[in-house]
Formats: C-alpha cells, sequence, structure tokens
C-alpha cells in the first residue's frame, strides 16, 4: 500500500488524515492467472490499482476472442464505462498472470470524493490515466500499421510480450496469429 501512496504523491499532495481514509476504503485481493474479473453483463463495481500482475479486456468470440485492452502493473484498471455509468458491461475483464489488485469501491469512492480534496485530483488522475490510454489505443489504429503497433509494444513493454500469449497480441494489433507469426518472422 506504501507503493500507492507514494505514486499517488508524485501527483497530489496527501495529509495523513487524507490517506489513512482512503487506505481504510482499499481492499487487496490476489487473482490467479486465467481468472474473470469482471463478466459480461455485470456492473463494474471496483476502481483498482495492480500491484502485481497483466488483466486483459476482451469481447469473447465463438472462433477468437477480440482482445481491445490490456492492463500492467503499477497502473489503474477499471472497466470504466460500466464503472462511471453503473450499466452493465458487454466485455470481459481477466487476469493473463497472477495479479494482486488494490480496489476501491464505487461507493467509497464517493465518499473520498466528498471528504478529502485529494481525493477528487486522484480520481481524476486515475479517470484520466484509463482515458489516455483508449485514445492511444485508437489513434494507434488509425495511423499505425499492425507491425508498427507490435513494434511499438515490443519497444515499450518488451518483457510483458513474454507474458501474454501471442494469440492475445495477434488480436489486440487486429490480425491472426499467422500473420503475427510472419511478422515476427520478418523482423528478427
Amino acid at each position: 500500500m506504501d507503493l500507492i501512496r507514494k505514486l499517488f504523491e508524485q501527483s497530489v499532495s496527501l495529509s495523513d488524515n487524507e490517506w489513512e481514509l482512503f487506505a481504510s476504503k482499499l481492499s487487496r485481493e490476489v487473482v490467479p492467472a486465467k481468472a474473470v474479473v469482471l463478466e459480461i453483463g455485470q456492473v463494474e463495481n471496483y476502481l483498482s490499482f495492480i500491484e502485481k500482475g497483466i488483466i486483459r479486456f476482451y469481447i469473447p468470440k465463438e472462433d477468437n476472442d477480440l482482445t481491445f485492452s490490456f492492463s500492467f502493473q503499477n497502473g489503474f484498471v477499471s472497466a470504466y464505462d460500466s464503472f462511471l455509468s453503473r450499466t452493465p458491461s458487454c466485455y470481459r475483464v481477466e487476469t493473463i498472470t497472477e495479479t494482486i489488485l488494490w480496489r476501491i469501491s464505487y461507493e467509497a469512492l464517493q465518499t473520498i470524493y466528498a471528504e478529502t480534496k485529494a481525493g477528487n485530483k486522484i480520481g481524476r488522475l486515475a479517470g484520466e490515466e484509463l482515458f489516455q490510454k483508449k485514445a492511444r489505443r485508437e489513434l494507434s489504429f488509425l495511423n499505425e500499421s499492425p507491425e508498427e503497433r507490435y513494434l511499438k509494444m515490443f519497444k515499450e513493454q518488451p518483457h510483458i510480450l513474454q507474458q501474454i500469449p501471442l494469440k492475445y497480441i495477434a488480436s489486440y494489433i487486429g490480425i491472426t496469429p499467422q500473420a503475427l507469426s510472419r511478422i515476427r518472422k520478418r523482423i528478427s
């Protein structure tokens, strides 16, 4: 939990009282690999911070799932559209590796917003991080080829690629596993 405070304090000053209130609302959850964190049709009730692990967001399909996002260690994770609107999710959220989450419920976050100045800034920063991630992904699909998306992912987080099955990476960059195999062969 100290890690979370240190990361928050890079952007916002927290009094001990504000931190104690915030920390009292967090719950730690260890989730095994390949566990569903949020099922289609459920409302997202948590904004979480990933202490360790990898999570993927996808739409299950009969032939190939459509993976559209990953979340990694030291980042926020949430089916944020469902979290904000309080409506059922139309996609599934699942761990890839064993994952440690620090979670705050929607109701607890509303309390933090109402009772602290820092809480509003933390919530805004989490929302901004999730929005920027979504915007980068959309722009990537509009401006980059699948090979460029793969190379960018490889350059930014090469260690992560070793932990994510290639079929998920292929789906994420919008191609088949066979096409990814050809890209990997071409650039090696």
